[in-house]
């Protein structure tokens, strides 16, 4: 999943809680907001009168909180999880790489070349050993191999690659503990 301005989040676990996302102002939630956003996280294709009976709130007083939340940056939007498998790309692997930073761009060049990679599905950069990480799916190992060869290793500015691949999922969690 790729975001334009990912935000950092910070939960605060005195009362009230504060929900801070970097670079913005600190939004302050009751526990009405709290259960509003538990019931969001547990179903996010609920709708607004749902959310409002499951919350303790009014239909009115559920839209006007959501609308304040998405406004306000909390609630950044929705997203359908797909199981790739059941479409047929059976492979995942998380790609490490260790990119060449003596030239100032390696980063920039790189990422916008891995952007154009259809089969990749997710970036994330790091600080410390590795500084990217790309989620690339295949129909198979046969298909990985291919894109190995033809989309992976042509990526500007590559110093070191580590494949891992994936074997199962065992826990999943986007929810934060509100």
């Amino acid at each position: 999943m790729a975001f334009a301005n990912a935000a950092e989040v910070a939960v605060n676990t005195q009362e009230p809680f504060l929900i801070t996302a970097y670079s913005e102002e600190i939004m302050r939630i009751d526990d009405s907001d709290r259960r509003l956003l538990r019931r969001l996280q547990a179903d996010p294709g609920a709708s607004v009168g749902a959310l409002a009976e499951l919350a303790g709130l009014t239909p009115t007083t559920c839209s006007r909180r959501l609308d304040k939340l998405t406004h306000a940056g909390v609630i950044r939007g929705q997203h359908a999880v797909i199981d790739w498998a059941a479409l047929g790309w059976e492979v995942e692997v998380s790609l490490r790489f260790t990119l060449d930073k003596t030239d100032p761009r390696a980063f920039d060049e790189f990422l916008a070349a891995a952007r154009e990679v259809p089969e990749v599905t997710e970036i994330q950069t790091f600080l410390g050993r590795v500084d990217v990480r790309l989620h690339v799916i295949a129909r198979d190992m046969a298909h990985y191999q291919q894109i190995y060869r033809t989309r992976i290793l042509v990526l500007p500015h590559i110093a070191d690659i580590e494949a891992l691949m994936q074997v199962a999922v065992i826990a999943e969690r986007e929810a934060l503990p509100l």
